[in-house]
């Protein structure tokens, strides 16, 4: 595989994961006005403020984003949820809050909420609660059915206390329609309405409409349970808790009465427990367009590894290079110089290369030349060598051909084995 190949692959790579990326954002933010009541949204209209406040007051909070099924068995129990701020491991919870979420509480939910008021537990719940509100006989209203936004002041139950007007407030069920109510909630006939075993011991109006109907009302029970509803639950949203005096009246609501854990329930709101990081990404993977782009590029770029790592048939044969020996040199630099009509020339260079080799340098005229060759034929040991250097000098002292150049180069070569032979012949 060559370079410019495998950048290119790289690059496509890294586009590739930069676009799933910015796609699995767009796909994964949440707007930023959100409707609902919820602990885990910190925007204006989330619930954020009132489980931070909760938390830094040391109590004891936690959230559920699992279904209501077994509520009654992990208050007995005192099974707290990993990952909360505040959560003691032991403590039972001990108020439940259940904030207008958009999907209703099942007949076997509602069953355990009233299973666990009549135990002394605790219950808030704002707006209809999931069906909280209607199983406890009553229900929310606006009059202004055109305008859903219209608001309604509210008198204080303090003169200090400064509070919003609402936009829903409290109506109490009327016999026949509470029980057809109850009994859509419960599912029909088939199963027992526990809604209707839990009369109200007393009730508390804790805040009113400036003409009386009850804008927030605590439902008493025998065995110390309490069902507080708060009609509006624009009074948990972080906007209001941030710029009004809601904070001073809805905390004390909030704080239990018996030690245990205050539980947001976040499951109906739409937050259910996360699968494991794996689980995530393969969902990702393969349920989104960013996704199966990223596996059908993973799988083009392992094919291509895969042929490129893959030898088919047998290794080829490197090509043999053989090296030229000095000899060989000396032979195609007086062929090239013979070539070009410089004989003199080639021959003078070629007793200078001579030269150089046994460590002398400069250029040496022509009779400089012939007495150095003279000094060394006496300095050579072997009959050979000063065989050699005296053809070397007839080359140079004897007119002739361009037959000289070539000429010289073999006695030069003769003469440089004679004085350094080489330990092997190279030939390659």
């Amino acid at each position: 595989m060559s370079r410019r190949l495998e950048l290119g692959l790289a690059l496509a790579l890294a586009l590739a994961v930069s676009v799933a990326v910015v796609a699995g954002r767009r796909g994964s933010q949440r707007p930023e006005f959100d409707l609902r009541p919820s602990s885990l949204l910190s925007g204006p209209l989330g619930s954020r403020a009132p489980y931070d406040v909760l938390a830094w007051l040391h109590v004891p909070v936690t959230r559920r984003r699992t279904p209501l099924f077994d509520f009654v068995r992990d208050s007995e129990g005192g099974r707290a949820e990993r990952g909360e701020r505040g959560g003691r491991g032991g403590a039972a919870p001990a108020v439940l809050l259940v904030l207008d979420p958009p999907r209703q509480l099942y007949a076997a939910e509602l069953a355990q909420v009233v299973r666990f008021v009549r135990a002394g537990g605790g219950v808030v719940a704002a707006g209809r609660g999931g069906g909280i509100t209607h199983c406890v006989g009553w229900r929310t209203e606006n009059e202004a059915r055109f305008l859903p936004r219209d608001s309604f002041p509210v008198t204080a139950p303090a003169p200090a206390l400064v509070l919003p007007a609402v936009v829903d407030f409290l109506q109490p069920l009327r016999g026949d329609t509470a029980t057809d109510a109850r009994r859509r909630l419960r599912g029909g006939e088939i199963e027992q309405n526990e809604c209707e075993t839990l009369p109200a011991a007393t009730q508390d109006t804790l805040l009113r409409l400036t003409d009386g109907r009850p804008a927030v009302l605590r439902l008493e029970y025998r065995g110390g349970g309490r069902v507080t509803l708060v009609a509006d639950a624009g009074y948990f949203r972080n906007r209001v808790w941030r710029s009004t005096d809601v904070p001073y009246f809805i905390t004390p609501l909030v704080l239990p009465g018996r030690r245990g854990r205050v539980v947001w329930d976040e499951y109906h709101q739409g937050f259910g427990r996360g699968g494991s990081i794996t689980g995530v990404l393969i969902a990702w993977l393969t349920g989104t367009p960013g996704g199966w782009a990223m596996l059908q590029l993973v799988a083009v770029l392992v094919a291509g590894l895969a042929v490129a790592a893959v030898r088919f048939g047998p290794a080829r044969r490197s090509v043999a290079t053989r090296r030229r020996s000095p000899l060989e040199h000396l032979e195609a630099l007086a062929a090239g110089l013979e070539g070009a009509a410089g004989v003199d020339t080639a021959v003078a260079l070629t007793v200078s290369g001579l030269r150089r080799r046994l460590g002398r340098t400069g250029l040496l005229r022509a009779d400089e030349q012939r007495s150095w060759l003279a000094a060394l034929e006496l300095a050579l040991p072997t009959a050979a060598g000063r065989d050699a250097v005296r053809r070397l000098q007839r080359v140079i002292t004897q007119p002739g051909g361009p037959e000289r150049a070539l000429a010289a180069a073999q006695a030069v070569e003769d003469v440089w084995e004679q004085l350094r032979p080489p330990t092997t012949r190279a030939a390659s």
